[in-house]
């Protein structure tokens, strides 16, 4: 009788506390669509309370209305889907903000220049519209050999074509590579004598020895900093610097990301970063990773800014990169590439950017220091420099798995390569959208059909228990995370081949990659990256549902609205 009495007082206690009306009242309540968590133990949820940008209650729309009263704004969602904004852990913000106005030379799906031809008339057009002057240097951004029906890069000789007069730079996709004109390298002082920087390339002509005008890596990084700094030289370019940043910034957030990456800053890009935090124009979250060989010398000034947000802006690290692209064939590989590029022999595997001893002194620093770092890895000769170094620094006590170093890209993985990044510790960072933009290149003259069906191994790394995140890397293509996704979950080129059909993963588990898992690779799990009581109030609201749509449509998913902790920041019209 006595255990009865108990559990009937019990009862009516809990029943009590349930209807008890809560003291903190929500701001804003979001219900009557689809909310998705990235919370395994409620994955789903009826409604959500905010307060004061953060989440105040998850849980059914009665249980949540208890959270409301006059002031409260009630959002019905109108059967869309909610979700955690979307987190961007490696793209380019400054370097997009820094080509605004470049000529758009980007190929399909997402521009018009397929040929060499449409390249020049682009450029030409540019000229007659814009009213160029003669001499004005100009650079165009975006165009890519692997797309262009050539499937080449344009020669100096064609660039000469366009203008003698006119400097002109034309950047490769992939941002590893550009060409120039004659016109361009006397602007910028190259002679036809000039060496090979370390890391660097300069082609050319097989016939003549003369230069043809492409440049590699650091002799292209180098060339587009000279040609930087002259162009601006006597102008006061902080005030367009940061109208443009502003303006790119407003891209990331109509593709639905509260977390903006900065993935290699560089030159002057830090001291405008800073100087838009201190004006308080950041909307979402920045986290940037300088380069650490630019900065190098300066690197103690740093340290007391890391995994600090001020203003929206915060250091995450710094960024090393280790080798080049795979689509414009400069990446380090173990085994030649299938196609080896023009001027090279077929033994040609692309080339390093930094020797062990290099890369391990300098990882010694920041790691000795507590202090994280993203490794740009695409070929599987850099994936296993980077695996070597830092496993002889874990060895020796100085790597700690907690540091959460991240490999980024990681597109010539092998299957050997699974087990060595579970046991080391350190995160891979998929650049899935290859597999859809490039596929196609990687399958027939990249990599061939083996070893491009390995690339973006996301269900392998699953399957060992890694976590792992995925990335845009804009502007390689534009901060859009949703094709990034679309492309992990169906592997389908763009001629529609199934690209490694066995490394597919679930919608779920591509958008925790861009969500959870992200905030996790920016040891930000505990505040970010899911729906959950206590945590930012960032989400993103799309107009249909990616794990209830048919997976080939996801690409046509539309973000409607991206909230920053409560707050809309975008709205589509």
């Amino acid at each position: 009788m006595k255990n009865y009495i108990y559990i009937l007082l019990l009862a009516i206690n809990m029943s009590s506390c349930q209807n008890r009306v809560p003291q903190e009242k929500a701001d804003i309540i979001y219900f009557g669509g689809s909310i998705l968590t990235m919370e395994d133990l409620s994955p789903n949820l009826e409604a959500v309370a905010i307060k004061n940008g953060k989440i105040l209650f998850t849980g059914t729309k009665s249980d949540t209305d208890r959270y409301s009263e006059a002031a409260t704004k009630m959002i019905d969602l109108h059967g869309k889907t909610l979700l955690p904004g979307f987190i961007d852990v490696h793209g380019h913000l400054t370097s997009r903000a820094g080509i605004m106005d470049a000529v758009d030379l980007s190929p399909d799906p997402y521009g018009t220049v397929n040929s060499i031809k449409d390249l020049q008339n682009t450029i030409i057009n540019y000229l007659k519209e814009k009213k160029i002057a003669d001499k004005q240097p100009i650079i165009g951004n975006g165009y890519d050999d692997a797309i262009m029906t050539e499937h080449r890069h344009p020669t100096r000789g064609e660039l000469d074509a366009i203008s003698k007069t006119n400097p002109i730079m034309v950047i490769h996709a992939s941002g590893h590579a550009s060409v120039a004109n004659s016109a361009m390298l006397k602007y910028l002082e190259i002679p036809e004598s000039i060496k090979d920087p370390e890391g660097g390339h300069f082609g050319r002509d097989k016939k003549t020895g003369k230069l043809n005008g492409k440049l590699e890596e650091n002799a292209s990084f180098k060339a587009l900093l000279t040609l930087t700094e002259k162009m601006n030289k006597g102008k006061d370019t902080q005030a367009q610097a940061l109208q443009n940043l502003i303006k790119v910034q407003e891209e990331w957030l109509s593709y639905g990301q509260t977390t903006i990456c900065d993935g290699r800053t560089m030159g002057e890009s830090v001291a405008l970063l800073q100087n838009a935090a201190s004006q308080n124009l950041f909307k979402a979250d920045v986290v940037y990773f300088p380069d650490y060989e630019y900065f190098k010398n300066s690197f103690n000034t740093f340290k007391p800014k890391y995994m600090h947000y001020e203003n929206h802006l915060k250091l995450a690290g710094f960024k090393f990169s280790d080798d080049g692209s795979p689509q414009g064939k400069t990446a380090w590989l173990t085994q030649p590439y299938l196609v080896p590029p023009e001027g090279q022999s077929k033994d040609y595997k692309g080339f390093p950017i930094f020797t062990d001893e290099i890369l391990y002194t300098d990882l010694k620093t920041l790691f000795q220091n507590h202090i994280t770092a993203q490794l740009h890895v695409n070929g599987d000769a850099a994936i296993d420099q980077a695996i070597r170094v830092i496993q002889r620094l874990k060895d020796e006590n100085i790597y700690k798995p907690e540091l959460r170093a991240t490999l980024i890209h990681v597109q010539n993985s092998r299957p050997d390569h699974i087990q060595k990044i579970k046991e080391l510790g350190v995160i891979p960072s998929y650049f899935s959208t290859h597999t859809y933009l490039w596929g196609d290149w990687h399958y027939s003259s990249v990599f061939g059909p083996e070893r491009a069906s390995f690339i973006s191994p996301a269900n392998s790394a699953l399957k060992a228990g890694i976590t792992f995140t995925i990335h845009h890397d804009s502007p390689v293509t534009p901060p859009d995370l949703i094709t990034a996704v679309y492309a992990a979950v169906n592997r389908k080129t763009r001629s529609g081949r199934i690209l490694g059909p066995d490394e597919r993963i679930t919608p779920l588990q591509a958008l925790k990659a861009i969500t959870i898992n992200g905030a996790y690779q920016l040891q930000e799990e505990n505040r970010k990256g899911s729906i959950k009581t206590g945590k930012l109030a960032d989400f993103v609201i799309l107009d249909q549902n990616p794990l209830t749509i048919d997976p080939e449509r996801i690409r046509d998913i539309t973000v409607l609205e991206t909230i920053k902790e409560g707050k809309s920041v975008y709205k589509r019209n």
